[in-house]
């Protein structure tokens, strides 16, 4: 049965020297999701969209926690009381917890190519959850981190097929791969990650490394701090804000690894040679 995140077209295909082949090509699926946010005010239900995010079907309760969490609104797993799936394009969050309407003013909104507004981003990551990342750990040794690439490709099922997805993954202090998961859009792919993580029962993410097989963008770097993952690694290259604000929390950020290299930008303490 072929995954809800691929989908066959038909295609022509064209070489220098040979006419044009009718062929199926498999694609990722891009199609935009909903987030509700559900809240008690006075004793009546409140009902709030705050997001829409085009993102590859597939693990979207997951998106929608790990989103919630990573922008600061949910702080736990138990804050959740309900999670619903309302459509294929719609998923609701009802939280214990309550909700400041002010800061939900701002209008989340991300797409496949960009993350949530960075100003906002910044004051969810300074307001909204003491974050106190432990300089001293984990450590990894530069041969595991050179593996990582590697290692992450042969488990993106999706991306062996299609070629178009991002992919995030969780490792722990042992090397091992925790979980991985794929989309369209790298904040969704961590988010997808994150929610999966704490759906699963998981409340405390401070020794684990965080994957991203893009570029590591400032999003990226929000999320995994407010998270509490104080060791991010990027095939791509980081923005000069992740980098700035790795350095200013104690993060460890490491860019363009790839080719049995990297760069190591921030938190060189956890950085180990072999």
């Amino acid at each position: 049965m072929q995954s809800p995140g691929i989908r066959d077209f038909g295609v022509h295909r064209f070489s220098s020297v040979d006419r044009p082949e009718s062929d199926l090509d498999q694609l990722a699926v891009e199609e935009p999701l909903e987030i509700i946010l559900c809240f008690r005010r006075r004793g009546a239900l409140v009902r709030k969209p705050i997001s829409i995010t085009m993102r590859t079907p597939g693990q979207d309760q997951e998106l929608a926690v790990g989103f919630l969490y990573t922008e600061g609104i949910l702080h736990r797993r138990t804050d959740i009381e309900a999670i619903k799936q309302e459509a294929d394009s719609s998923v609701s969050v009802t939280v214990t917890v309550d909700v400041d309407l002010s800061r939900l003013e701002r209008h989340f909104y991300a797409s496949s190519s960009c993350g949530v507004c960075g100003k906002a981003s910044l004051q969810a990551l300074r307001m909204n959850r003491e974050i106190r990342l432990d300089r001293s750990r984990p450590k990894h040794l530069v041969e595991f981190l050179l593996r990582i690439p590697s290692l992450v490709r042969a488990k993106q099922a999706i991306f062996e097929h299609t070629g178009g997805l991002h992919g995030a993954a969780l490792f722990n202090p042992e090397h091992e791969l925790l979980r991985i998961c794929e989309d369209i859009g790298r904040h969704n792919a961590v988010d997808k990650l994150v929610g999966a993580e704490l759906l699963a029962g998981r409340s405390d993410f401070s020794d684990l490394l965080l994957f991203v097989s893009g570029r590591a963008g400032f999003e990226l770097t929000q999320k995994s701090i407010m998270t509490g993952i104080p060791f991010m690694v990027a095939v791509g290259a980081p923005s000069s804000l992740s980098v700035q604000l790795a350095r200013e929390y104690g993060s460890t950020l490491v860019g363009f690894l790839r080719d049995n290299r990297f760069n190591l930008y921030a938190g060189t303490d956890r950085v180990v040679g072999n």
